[in-house]
């Protein structure tokens, strides 16, 4: 069965993350959430981490993408869900070239993981800081 993802940071094409988690993923296309989100980049890794605030921040940017459940798995790996601040939440987002809303999926964090903070709210990441370990 196939899931929509929004991705919106560092698993968009072009990205540290994206091959690790979506180099085989059929691209659906740029989409933008329906609600606005607060996003930021923050932690010592320097990270794209949007809230699940509906209302504050913006309509945030990103790219929607159709995966299995087995990418989905390795997603939720990728992005630590389980652990402490780490969500998988549903979301709904829309084409930017317009078109019907859909349902999707999103990786969200919590504030207390947004230490220390680097930006203000963003409504496209395109940050290059990224490290993939926090000593980097």
């Amino acid at each position: 069965m196939l899931v929509n993802l929004f991705v919106f940071g560092t698993l968009k094409r072009e990205f540290p993350l994206h091959k690790a988690g979506l180099s085989g993923a059929a691209c659906i296309g740029a989409c933008r959430t329906r609600e606005r989100f607060p996003m930021l980049i923050a932690g010592p890794r320097f990270a794209p981490m949007m809230f699940n605030e509906p209302g504050l921040g913006f309509h945030v940017r990103g790219e929607l993408y159709a995966v299995d459940d087995r990418a989905l798995a390795g997603l939720d790996r990728i992005e630590s869900v389980g652990k402490p601040g780490n969500l998988r939440v549903p979301i709904e987002v829309e084409p930017i070239e317009g078109g019907p809303h859909v349902l999707a999926q999103a990786y969200m964090k919590s504030r207390r993981l947004a230490d220390p903070v680097h930006s203000g709210y963003l409504d496209f990441y395109d940050d290059r800081r990224f490290k993939l370990h926090a000593n980097a």
